[in-house]
């Protein structure tokens, strides 16, 4: 991977706050010429820097303003199987739900972190029982209801 010059980093500061600001916009923030940041940009989706650009909606108003973290615990072999089951696709069959924001294969006690969001803890409650924990090789789960949000983010760069 090529490394990221300063004005690259600056560059990525500025989108992440608002992926809708113009090269122009952009270029007179960090003193640069348009053409230089344009081509940064376009360098920097070539190279996979940059994925996506997407609007952060705001849950609450969404009516989905229950977020949970569910930790489940998989098992290679339910009921005596022959062929393990890959923790991946188990992970890839969870991430598959709408409500379903992250999947993340941890360490520790656990072997998979779920981030949801629902319109009401009942919801939670028959996503959790009905449909995660019925995926084959989930053996457990764990919810933890969110009270409050203190910081939620997408931005990597500070």
């Amino acid at each position: 991977m090529e490394q990221l010059d300063k004005r690259d980093v600056e560059i990525l500061k500025l989108l992440q706050k608002n992926c809708r600001m113009t090269a122009k916009e952009i270029a007179r923030k960090i003193g640069s010429p348009i053409t230089t940041v344009y081509a940064k940009i376009k360098r920097m989706e070539g190279l996979g820097v940059i994925r996506h650009y997407k609007a952060i909606l705001d849950s609450k108003k969404l009516d989905r303003g229950t977020t949970a973290f569910v930790l489940m615990s998989f098992v290679y072999r339910p009921g005596g199987r022959e062929k393990p089951l890959s923790q991946r696709d188990v992970a890839k069959q969870i991430a598959a739900f709408p409500e379903v924001q992250e999947v993340h294969i941890i360490t520790g006690g656990w072997d998979i972190l779920v981030k949801v969001k629902v319109d009401h803890v009942d919801t939670l409650g028959k996503l959790v029982m009905d449909r995660l924990r019925m995926v084959e090789g989930v053996e457990n789960a764990l919810s933890c209801i969110v009270y409050e949000s203190v910081k939620e983010t997408t931005d990597i760069l500070t």
